[in-house]
């Protein structure tokens, strides 16, 4: 009997010895597999914070950003730190030694270039292929590209390294572009560099006067922005502008009326002996 109870405790031992090495491995097995819910459940939760901050940044108002970024340049205008000129000022302003900074991309430069100016893109087209890229640029000619030929456009990152490059930072420099806008952000970029002595086009050189800057081959400037269909049929602000003392017949839209209508009266005079027939007959 003492020998059959010492069996059974052995047995005992021996089984509680098996159950406690079962749970010890189960345990070790489980532990990796907590600690990695764990790691996913807070990377789960950073993500997500990252993710409620970018979509609240996206969530800013584009034109709310434009209207402050605007607001911010108009006061360095008025506090001086960026002189406002027009565009009948700058050719006295070159004369007397400043230098022009043409901020236009080239394709807008190559259909009016200014004398001696210092050519340097704020912006360039994008042209990126990816799928994102081109839904872009099929949104930018959707979005009034078609009309005023707009394309989607990337800053150029290397805008200031080719400034320094061409113009030193003692210069006193005339920032212009065709519209106003985008020179009016460069003067803000040369003013934090280092430039001194900052001039802005207002109104851009759409504002310009035949005669007002030396332009190459003395072609108009004004139209220097115009594309697209606006532009085949003359209808824009600078087609305006130079034909304001003309008839709606005058210009390239004037051409576009006259063969339209001249089609209406070929077409009714070919409709003529057919009607005649019809009534002849009846």
């Amino acid at each position: 009997r003492a020998r059959e109870e010492k069996a059974k405790q052995a047995s005992s031992a021996d089984e509680l010895i098996a159950m406690k090495t079962v749970v010890s491995s189960r345990n070790a097995a489980v532990a990796p597999r907590a600690k990695a819910t764990r790691s996913r459940t807070l990377v789960s939760k950073t993500n997500g914070a990252l993710a409620r901050r970018v979509a609240c940044r996206a969530e800013v108002d584009p034109k709310q950003a434009m209207d402050e970024q605007m607001k911010r340049l108009q006061a360095q205008v008025s506090e001086g730190k960026i002189k406002a000129v027009n565009a009948a000022e700058v050719g006295n302003l070159i004369q007397n030694g400043w230098t022009l900074l043409d901020v236009r991309p080239p394709e807008e430069v190559q259909k009016g270039a200014v004398e001696n100016a210092v050519e340097v893109p704020l912006f360039v087209i994008d042209d990126d292929t990816s799928p994102g890229g081109l839904l872009k640029q099929m949104s930018a000619f959707g979005m009034g590209g078609w009309w005023l030929g707009n394309k989607h456009m990337k800053l150029n990152t290397k805008f200031m390294g080719s400034v320094r490059k061409g113009i030193p930072t003692d210069a006193s420099v005339i920032v212009g572009c065709q519209k106003g806008l985008r020179s009016l952000s460069a003067c803000e970029q040369l003013a934090k560099s280092g430039y001194q002595k900052v001039a802005w086009v207002t109104g851009g050189f759409d504002s310009a006067d035949p005669g007002d800057l030396p332009v190459k081959e003395g072609r108009d400037i004004r139209f220097a922005g115009n594309g697209g269909l606006s532009d085949v049929v003359g209808w824009t602000d600078a087609h305006k502008k130079a034909n304001k003392d003309q008839s709606v017949f005058d210009g390239p839209f004037g051409i576009v009326l006259k063969v339209a209508f001249a089609v209406i009266i070929i077409d009714g005079l070919t409709a003529v002996p057919t009607l005649s027939k019809l009534f002849g007959g009846e």
